[in-house]
């Protein structure tokens, strides 16, 4: 008996032995599947490096070596076509949110009247300024209706049975004044 019993206990010290190493074997694995889950960072705009737009100089460079460096401009300033604007961001998406933004660079080129490049400036994240939602709400014309006007209003303008000559449920009965439609007017007494 002492020969089974020591048999059954290795046994059971061997698959304890087993399973931990099993359990730490898969410890890596369960660990680089979070990786998984972490947010993937998406560029967006035009990235531009910093040794792109540092081999263009102010007073030399024209708008086709800024266009054969650089590429198109994300934007244009609104009433000024001599100043382009180029817009990066990394984003990194947030769940039931907006993306975070983790990097943002924003180059802007002002040229001259000939197409010379007069200044170059970059500006990052920290020259931003947060603009907030107004929280107002814009008037619209109208009159207000409550929900009971809304429920009541449309009662007695639609009749299916008046197109085929019936005169149940109105439409040319004593309460009637044109018909269905009516054009707003609802029923009234003569």
């Amino acid at each position: 008996m002492n020969s089974a019993s020591s048999s059954t206990t290795q046994s059971g010290t061997r698959r304890i032995r087993s399973l931990g190493l099993t359990g730490l074997a898969c410890v890596p694995l369960l660990l680089g599947g979070c990786a998984v889950f972490a947010p993937i960072p998406e560029p967006r705009g035009s990235l531009i490096e910093k040794t792109d737009y540092a081999q263009l100089k102010p007073g030399t460079s024209t708008r086709s070596d800024v266009l054969d460096l650089l590429g198109s401009p994300t934007s244009h300033a609104t009433f000024n076509d001599n100043m382009w604007i180029y817009i990066s961001m990394i984003t990194s998406p947030t769940p039931l949110g907006f993306p975070s933004i983790d990097k943002q660079q924003v180059v802007v080129l002002n040229f001259d009247n000939a197409g010379v490049l007069r200044k170059l400036d970059t500006l990052n994240r920290k020259d931003a300024i947060r603009v907030g939602m107004v929280g107002e709400t814009t008037p619209a014309p109208g009159t207000k209706t409550s929900v009971i006007q809304e429920l009541l209003g449309n009662v007695g303008k639609y009749n299916p049975m008046s197109g085929m000559g019936s005169t149940f449920g109105g439409g040319t009965g004593p309460m009637s004044n044109q018909g269905t439609g009516q054009g707003g007017a609802g029923n009234t007494l003569p």
